[in-house]
């Protein structure tokens, strides 16, 4: 421990900012310099630097004057640098989790969307009362006229006519959300 060193951290407990900006001169380039043996991107290097300088001058009070300054402003930035790469170690594999967890999504959104609306309009048509519910996919989904319904079910095509039109009206307010893309599927 020299003298310079006692000094030093005298000053800087006196609040010399002179000594500080003293300090930085010093110790800056070679502090990023080591910060990017850690941290290859020299932004990142640069502002742990100037964090530890800031927590330098922040906590002046609390130095001791038997610390060597370089040592402590090394170490600080060496320890800054493994918590910066622990924290990106452990951001990309929150990414890679949920990149696994929610791939199919990622890689096709528009196939999501398209099965999270198939999924609420079955949904939707199996909570129509069962004579509208028939009606309606015998129409939609087997193609069948009002007419070959009404003789299927052996009813009046007036009432076909009805029945799909109240399925219609109960679909078109179930699934307004989703209203817009069901529109040009079914034809709703």
């Amino acid at each position: 421990m020299s003298i310079t060193n006692e000094l030093i951290i005298r000053q800087l407990k006196s609040g010399d900012k002179q000594a500080f900006e003293g300090v930085y001169r010093e110790y800056y380039r070679g502090l990023c310099a080591f910060a990017s043996q850690y941290i290859p991107e020299i932004d990142e290097c640069e502002e742990i630097v100037q964090d530890v300088m800031l927590w330098l001058w922040e906590n002046r009070s609390a130095l001791l004057p038997e610390m060597s300054v370089k040592s402590l402003l090394f170490t600080i930035v060496k320890n800054k640098c493994l918590n910066a790469i622990t924290h990106t170690q452990i951001k990309k594999r929150v990414h890679e989790d949920l990149y696994a967890r929610f791939e199919e999504q990622f890689e096709d959104p528009d196939l999501y969307i398209e099965n999270e609306m198939m999924a609420q309009l079955d949904k939707a048509i199996q909570n129509l009362p069962a004579d509208y519910r028939s009606a309606f996919t015998m129409n939609r989904f087997e193609n069948l006229t009002y007419n070959e319904i009404a003789e299927k079910l052996d009813v009046s095509v007036k009432t076909i006519a009805y029945r799909i039109s109240q399925a219609l009206k109960i679909l078109r307010h179930d699934l307004k959300e989703y209203l817009p893309l069901l529109i040009l599927l079914l034809k709703l």
